[in-house]
């Protein structure tokens, strides 16, 4: 198992040792402060690169059936259209301007 310095580390992952050390004190590098210096584990730092890799994306698979085209378990299907009555009356309810009495002034001479 092989270990490298901040400047070692920098070299390996092509950074300025200064963005590595910001991100290993972040926890985004894994790495671990010794003392006054910090470490770095070679197979630590060959992980973090391959977490790096972009992802093998899926084409976009384009069917008549319409539970293919959302994949998200928690989706919340909305009705259809609404009649303009209906539409102004919700607004109309979400408009409405709640008023409050007024205190009347009761003072006496």
């Amino acid at each position: 198992m092989k270990t490298f310095d901040l400047k070692e580390a920098a070299s390996f992952l092509k950074l300025h040792f200064e963005e590595v050390r910001r991100r290993a004190k972040a926890g985004i590098i894994p790495g671990a402060k010794v003392g006054k210096r910090w470490g770095f584990i070679e197979d630590d730092l060959a992980d973090y690169m391959r977490s790096l890799y972009a992802q093998p994306r899926q084409a976009l698979q384009v069917g008549h059936k319409e539970e293919n085209l959302c994949h998200s378990q928690n989706a919340v299907r909305r009705g259809g259209l609404a009649s303009p009555q209906q539409m102004a009356s919700e607004l109309d309810a979400l408009l409405e301007q709640k008023t409050r009495l007024k205190r009347k002034n009761y003072t006496t001479s």
